[in-house]
């Protein structure tokens, strides 16, 4: 392991200096350089060559136990501890697999749930007219990222989006605020989304800024809009940062 330390490194300090800090003999070094592989060397890559193909094909997700079962079903003949190394070398560490869905534990008022007031018309004549909002889930290495985005209807367009770590209510909020903040707070619109459990942003699920508004809905709306302002306000104070 010294010697090929020497070897990697001698591009940028002097062999001479790297054996003495080592501990090793400059002569021992270039002996090891010009000898040919050792057995166990060549067969050491070979392993690391179908460690590596296991590794790849479970997408990441194979730990040594798994590679090491792959390798004896081919035939291979080798040690769990030495593929644990040759993992270990290259660098190689199992990404958990995809969990179960995650669960929505939120509660859902009927009381506050709004009539449908879109009633599948996903048409729209003009920009800002309409907007349609809901969030997913995506999983990754490091586990489940919400997503959440607003579309307008006439462009189909996304105006607005946020991403979290969490299910909450702020994820959805934040995307709303983006899209009002980038539209430039229209006057009229239709803003639907379904019957979720995040709290302010589907309290209010679909609100008209002209008629047949209620005083919640107006409530939400025109909290939306002070977020958006000092959005809007900070973002042109900390611009010259």
């Amino acid at each position: 392991m010294k010697f090929s330390f020497v070897a990697k490194h001698r591009g940028i300090w002097p062999a001479g200096w790297l054996c003495g800090a080592l501990g090793v003999s400059r002569g021992g070094f270039y002996a090891w350089l010009t000898r040919p592989p050792s057995r166990q060397s060549r067969r050491n890559e070979e392993l690391a060559g179908r460690v590596r193909t296991s590794f790849l094909h479970s997408d990441r997700t194979y730990g040594a136990r798994r590679v090491w079962h792959d390798l004896l079903a081919e035939g291979v003949s080798c040690g769990l501890h030495r593929i644990e190394r040759l993992m270990r070398l290259q660098g190689f560490r199992a990404r958990p697999r995809r969990r179960r869905l995650p669960p929505d534990t939120g509660e859902r008022s009927l009381a506050a749930v709004s009539s449908n007031v879109l009633d599948r018309q996903f048409e729209a004549e003009r920009p800002n007219q309409k907007w349609i909002a809901d969030f997913t889930y995506v999983w990754t290495a490091e586990g489940w990222l919400y997503v959440a985005a607003v579309i307008d209807l006439f462009s189909r367009r996304v105006v607005g989006w946020s991403m979290s770590a969490g299910m909450t209510a702020q994820l959805v909020t934040d995307a709303l605020v983006m899209a009002i903040w980038r539209r430039g707070k229209p006057d009229a619109l239709l803003h639907h989304s379904d019957q979720g459990s995040q709290g302010g942003f589907k309290w209010s699920s679909q609100h008209p800024d002209v008629g047949g508004c209620d005083e919640h809905s107006k409530a939400a709306i025109g909290s939306i809009r002070t977020s958006a302002a000092a959005v809007t306000r900070s973002a042109a104070g900390g611009g010259a940062r």
